[in-house]
């Protein structure tokens, strides 16, 4: 949604809500997947790290 939505100038609070709800809506359920995913591997990393500081995603 943060890819969709930047770069871009609304005028007012609707704008921002009526276009958010028109990225949300075009979701599938595989970016949620996805996105979930990728969060997973991430917390994955934290807790193999034991706390130690890691860069990036590889």
């Amino acid at each position: 949604m943060k890819i969709q939505l930047k770069g871009r100038r609304f005028e007012t609070i609707e704008e921002i809500q009526a276009e958010s709800q028109m990225v949300l809506d075009r979701l599938t359920k595989k970016d949620f997947q996805g996105c979930f995913q990728a969060w997973q591997r991430r917390w994955d990393r934290c807790v193999h790290s034991q706390g130690n500081y890691f860069e990036g995603d590889g």
